[in-house]
């Protein structure tokens, strides 16, 4: 099947009629910015300001009823940036009441202020007008609503994030103390964030207090925080580490209180980190083709949480490519005459997305036998450097995603193979 992103653009043209009524919003946090045009272009009435509340958004319904029945228009579309998060309120509530919603790339409202009036002049009710006039000229794209139960898993997904984003800040912060108070703990324990090293960094963190203990009364109280601890002789080189410490001898007291607090953020982003995967895990079982994509060897719940978190249903995707696209991993080229730029990225989607997908396509080669097979046979055979190759497999890899979800058949290694000799 050939994607070809001329036809959808001529599509997308194609569905503005004669009859629609097309509506330009500016988001903000408090207050929206709405303009009017018809189908040429042409502008429809005053630009409307109203409140992110009911009210508000109550108004906008009135305002654009009073353009239809001004001009005869039957059919409204509105179109938006995306901008944060303060566009999901309204276009959910003008979704419920059948108005079609689209989004605009925030990247071409910028790249498009000009047309109107040819000035670098920024305004809202300009941007307004320029979202309105790139719904006209087809440069939009369709929301793309989710159930509750990938809507859950995104909220999920993005609250791992931030919670594993603590826990690394965390656990730098922690590396950094011991790098000041006791550096040659790390002769001892490898690890800082190991089970041992944090026992030591609980019960007696500075080089002092360590230095006038006995290796037996360091073993009781490893004992009392693990069940499996250190022996005697890794509590005497700790002591001998300890006695000739080139770490700092001041402040200790606010040194002790500044590790407290580390460990307190390092405990209450690993429980809650515990607490969010195993949310994860439950939601997946809901999903009923999440099941048969588990069980391709390779793929971790987390990665396929954060695939189905962003991407949502695979199986509204018409193909792989459209997966692709959605998270900007299609190709885009600059060229001009005789000059031919270098191929790349475009990275226009989410970028959670792409991270997911790169991360399941690595654990992919490196874990499944069909995979790792294909990769060999590109860099091997095909030579081709290692990164193209895993390019290419991440576009097998969406094929196969939206293929078993829209069929909801089971991985089959044997549909795999056979296109080995065509690396994939």
């Amino acid at each position: 099947m050939k994607f070809k992103m001329q036809d959808k653009q001529n599509q997308l043209i194609e569905r503005i009629s004669i009859k629609h009524l097309i509506i330009g919003i500016d988001i903000a946090q408090q207050f929206h910015v709405a303009r009017a045009v018809n189908f040429r272009g042409i502008v429809i009435g005053d630009p409307l300001t109203f409140e992110n509340n009911e009210d508000g958004f109550a108004r906008l319904i009135q305002w654009i009823n009073r353009f239809k029945a001004l001009k005869g228009l039957d059919t409204t579309i509105v179109g938006m940036e995306p901008t944060g998060h303060y566009w999901i309120n309204l276009s959910k509530w003008l979704y419920e009441r059948n108005i079609e919603v689209v989004t605009v790339n925030p990247h071409l409202v910028k790249r498009n202020k000009e047309n109107r009036d040819n000035t670098q002049s920024k305004s809202d009710k300009k941007d307004a007008l320029v979202i309105a006039d790139m719904v006209k000229n087809g440069y939009y794209s369709f929301i793309r609503p989710s159930s509750e139960i990938f809507e859950k898993l995104r909220v999920l997904m993005s609250n791992r994030d931030m919670t594993v984003k603590r826990l690394v800040s965390a656990v730098n912060q922690i590396n950094r103390w011991v790098d000041i108070v006791f550096p040659e703990l790390r002769q001892v324990f490898k690890d800082v964030k190991g089970k041992g090293a944090i026992a030591t960094l609980r019960l007696f963190p500075t080089p002092l207090e360590i230095s006038s203990m006995k290796p037996q009364d360091i073993v009781n109280g490893w004992k009392t925080l693990m069940k499996r601890q250190a022996g005697l002789r890794k509590a005497q080189l700790l002591i001998e580490l300890a006695t000739q410490s080139v770490g700092t001898p001041q402040a200790l007291d606010a040194y002790k209180l500044h590790l407290e607090q580390l460990l307190e953020e390092f405990d209450l982003a690993t429980a809650q980190l515990e607490r969010v995967e195993k949310e994860v895990t439950e939601v997946l079982k809901k999903i009923p083709f999440a099941k048969k994509l588990l069980a391709i060897k390779g793929i971790s719940e987390i990665a396929l949480g954060g695939i189905l978190g962003e991407a949502g249903d695979l199986s509204g995707f018409a193909h792989g490519n459209s997966l692709l696209r959605h998270a900007g991993l299609h190709l885009a080229e600059a060229s001009s005459g005789k000059w031919k730029g270098q191929i790349v990225l475009s990275k226009r989607g989410r970028s959670r997305l792409r991270r997911f997908l790169y991360l399941a396509t690595m654990s992919l080669v490196m874990n499944n036998p069909d995979f790792k097979e294909l990769h060999s046979n590109n860099v091997n055979v095909k030579k081709m450097k290692k990164m193209k190759s895993i390019m290419k497999l991440i576009n097998k890899f969406a094929r196969i995603l939206v293929g078993m979800a829209r069929k909801n058949e089971s991985y089959s290694s044997d549909k795999v193979k056979p296109l080995i000799s065509m690396a994939a």
